[in-house]
């Protein structure tokens, strides 16, 4: 019988997926049908009870996760002059100003996070286009336009993730790793969850967070009851 069979039946066995389970029991589920070789990531997703297209509903904002997300984060810095070194002292992985922009327009892609000085916005937005659909582009609403970009970096790097609401009223957010103890991943989620709840916008009504679910990279998706959230 071929893996992806055993696997899908693995999982039919022990996922409800009309079933609401507590947090815990949700991350005891993911890992339980765990069956690939590498450390897949844990993801959050959740449903919003707002309307993006309107500018004071959006949700946009940043979370230090507590235990990290287990994994190298790649920092992109658009800065000049001395910035440029503070930048790279820091932990930046890439560094510079026109030479990145047109590597960007060329098709690279090759980060997580993307941090930018004031004075270089100029730059920066001339590939808007391309980095804001990814989430990727700069904003000072969030912190990432900046000219305090030491701590910023080193944030960034130890785990922080930066999260949006999308036009249907979702959004998504990294963890962790699947091999991180329960305790772990319980408290990210549950810090990540905090951060959301704070952003709730005052003009949002009725009920703010709607649906909640956990998943990895190959794993199923496992509803999450939301009284954790409540």
């Amino acid at each position: 019988m071929p893996k992806s069979s055993k696997r899908a039946k693995l999982i039919d066995s022990k996922v409800d997926r009309d079933k609401l389970h507590n947090l815990d029991e949700a991350i005891d589920l993911i890992k339980s049908v765990k069956a690939t070789k590498f450390d897949e990531t844990v993801e959050l997703s959740m449903r919003l009870g707002v309307d993006p297209r309107k500018a004071d509903q959006m949700v946009r904002g940043t979370c230090a996760l507590p235990h990290g997300l287990g994994k190298d984060v790649r920092v992109l810095v658009f800065a000049k002059g001395e910035k440029m070194q503070e930048a790279h002292d820091a932990g930046a992985d890439f560094v510079g100003g026109e030479d990145l922009s047109k590597k960007i327009q060329e098709g690279w892609l090759d980060f997580e996070r993307v941090v930018a000085t004031p004075d270089m916005m100029s730059v920066v937005g001339r590939i808007g286009k391309i980095l804001g659909p990814r989430g990727l582009m700069p904003n000072p609403k969030v912190g990432t336009v900046t000219f305090e970009l030491a701590p910023l970096i080193k944030t960034i790097k130890s785990g922080q993730v930066e999260f949006r609401v999308d036009k249907q009223s979702n959004l998504q957010a990294p963890m962790g790793k699947i091999s991180f103890d329960h305790e772990k991943l319980n408290e990210n989620i549950v810090a990540f969850v905090d951060a959301v709840k704070r952003l709730k916008p005052s003009t949002s009504k009725g009920l703010y967070i709607r649906g909640c679910s956990l998943s990895s990279t190959m794993g199923p998706g496992i509803r999450v009851d939301l009284q954790f959230a409540s």
